[in-house]
């Protein structure tokens, strides 16, 4: 071999460094949504729903078809998003405070009520780097002492200890951290609008932006600007948008997407996402900047049929947030950014919420932190035809809920899914290539199968210092 020609991979090494050391720093926009189901956007197939803004990105970037939340409720996951654990390792298994009935079967075990300061967030991994770092929406992860400035976050827009806004979507929202507008202003607008004068103030050094908007979740409440084109559109549905619901176990899943007001609240997310990427493009920041898109849980489509009807379908999935069916785990996952393959493409990779902490350190081409989100995979190698090497998912919700979930916990491995109902004594068995509506329960087919699921999901639970439901005492 001539001795220039190996040399060509130090040049390389070197040429790739020299241009990193010059290139600036990517920014980076992180959109949570709260509640938004997996087939609450036109790209993963609503009619009813329009999303112009979020179906660009989309095809812009990368869309997932098997992303999952590491939760099928808010904290969980948005304490799996802060560290790159699953909710069951960082000890937060339910919403904060959560609701622990003492006239059910079963008693959920004790989990915390915030996020521990020890953990080391995603904003302090961004922030110890010389990033800007930025919080505007819903936080759930703490009160006083654990808000998103003590959790690395430089600056807090709205960011307290409740999952939903005190004071509803409009003026004055009763939030102790974010001053009231005008009477009538929609909050939707006004924190893209705390987002955008973020980014408008800190364009020149990089920032971590994360825009955690407290819709979709309830109080649904019409965006004003929307509500009387969906109001229309309803009617012009079959019979009038009548609404139609079946069975779940001891709760009602709504099977068709007929509600306007949340149309109005999901056009009203989408109007202000485009916003915030039409800055980003006005500033000339757009090709340097990585954005994720995503929810923290299913749609809210299942509850007690005392209850009013949830809101959204999220069919072919069934049932909704709470849970541990598709409907309440299976989420929204845009990634779009410098490098990140384009022109609609899908990945049908299964993963989840835990991913994104490393994946956003790769992406910005900082050092991994394997200690801290130790139960996330970096998604890069996705990003350039590769695959992940990983076994298996599991959720872990020992928790009854307000939706009619009873405790419980699944394991999805490959194409095979097993959910355990502690309340009733029962395991189920799903094929997810030819079910993805976990209709035809495959238990007693495929005894083995189902022996070897219970197995690795409780070594999973074990690993992760999982706690199980206890017996009530009566």
């Amino acid at each position: 071999m001539k001795p220039y020609l190996t040399l060509l991979p130090v040049i390389s090494f070197l040429f790739l460094q020299s241009c990193n050391q010059t290139a600036a720093p990517p920014n980076v926009v992180f959109i949570l949504v709260d509640d938004l189901g997996w087939k609450d956007l036109g790209c993963y197939g609503s009619s009813f729903y329009e999303t112009p803004n979020i179906d660009v990105l989309a095809r812009r970037g990368v869309r997932f078809t098997n992303a999952y939340a590491a939760s099928p409720v808010c904290s969980p996951t948005r304490a799996a998003l802060m560290t790159g654990k699953h909710p069951a390792r960082v000890g937060i298994t339910d919403w904060i405070p959560g609701s622990t009935p003492g006239d059910r079967k079963l008693r959920g075990p004790e989990d915390l009520h915030q996020l521990p300061l020890d953990e080391y967030t995603l904003a302090e991994a961004f922030r110890d780097q010389g990033y800007t770092t930025f919080f505007a929406g819903k936080w759930h992860l703490g009160g006083e002492g654990f808000f998103p400035e003590d959790q690395g976050f430089d600056i807090n827009k709205g960011g307290h200890d409740k999952g939903s806004p005190p004071g509803g979507y409009y003026a004055p929202y009763k939030n102790p951290k974010l001053a009231d507008g005008p009477d009538g202003e929609y909050l939707t607008n006004r924190l893209t609008d705390e987002a955008m004068h973020f980014v408008d103030t800190t364009s020149e050094q990089p920032f971590f932006l994360m825009l955690s908007f407290y819709t979709v979740h309830t109080p649904i409440q019409a965006s004003n600007r929307h509500i009387e084109y969906y109001e229309a559109k309803r009617h012009d549905l079959p019979e009038d948008g009548a609404l139609q619901q079946e069975p779940e176990h001891e709760g009602v899943t709504t099977v068709n997407q007929v509600n306007a007001d949340y149309a109005s609240m999901v056009a009203a997310m989408d109007e202000n996402v485009g916003r915030l990427l039409d800055k980003l493009e006005t500033l000339g920041l757009a090709d340097n900047t990585f954005i994720v898109f995503t929810s923290d849980n299913g749609g809210l489509s299942t509850l007690p049929p005392n209850r009013i009807a949830g809101p959204t379908s999220v069919r072919p999935l069934r049932a909704g947030k709470g849970w541990c069916y598709e409907g309440g785990i299976r989420v929204p996952l845009i990634v779009a950014g410098p490098g990140i393959p384009s022109q609609e493409k899908t990945n049908n990779t299964a993963v989840v919420s835990m991913d994104l902490y490393p994946t956003l350190l790769d992406a910005a081409g900082l050092p991994p932190k394997p200690e801290q989100h130790r139960d996330g995979l970096s998604l890069t190698p996705l990003f350039q035809g590769k695959s992940l090497d990983r076994e298996a998912l599991y959720w872990h919700y020992p928790h009854y809920h307000g939706s009619a979930w009873t405790p419980g916990a699944a394991i999805r491995a490959g194409d095979w899914k097993l959910v355990e109902f502690y309340h009733y004594e029962k395991t189920e068995l799903y094929h997810l290539a030819e079910d993805i509506g976990e209709q035809q329960d495959l238990a007693e087919q495929f005894p083995e199968r189902v022996k070897e699921l219970k197995q690795q999901l409780k070594e999973m639970q074990r690993e992760t210092g999982a706690k199980m439901p206890l017996e009530n005492e009566f």
